[in-house]
């Protein structure tokens, strides 16, 4: 049986900056830190939960996708793995948007 969203929008440390991070307050899962945007590698697909990495994942750019908005993409440093996350815009602490717009477009 697949875990619910609930259940997996939960605060975490942040495995770069070590900040504390909030659960995700707008319905989505929160994939990364909102003060330095650095994730971890823990999904295959998106919101799967499934990978066995588990190793950081350094913010490298922005693309945009329809319906979906601005999205930071994330590299894997262990195996290299890219994935788009969907900004915080809203609710507890929000994505930095400052360092948001420093990352180049891709």
């Amino acid at each position: 049986m697949g875990r619910s969203r609930r259940a997996e929008n939960t605060g975490f440390v942040c495995a770069h900056c070590g900040i504390d991070v909030p659960a995700n307050t707008d319905g989505h899962y929160r994939n990364h830190c909102p003060f330095c945007l650095w994730s971890l590698h823990v999904d295959d697909l998106p919101g799967d939960r499934a990978s066995e990495c588990r190793a950081p994942m350094e913010p490298i750019g922005l693309v945009e996708k329809s319906g979906k908005g601005w999205q930071v993409v994330h590299r894997c440093t262990a195996c290299g793995h890219r994935q788009p996350n969907r900004l915080v815009r809203e609710g507890d602490a929000p994505d930095d948007l400052d360092l948001v717009l420093s990352l180049p477009w891709l």
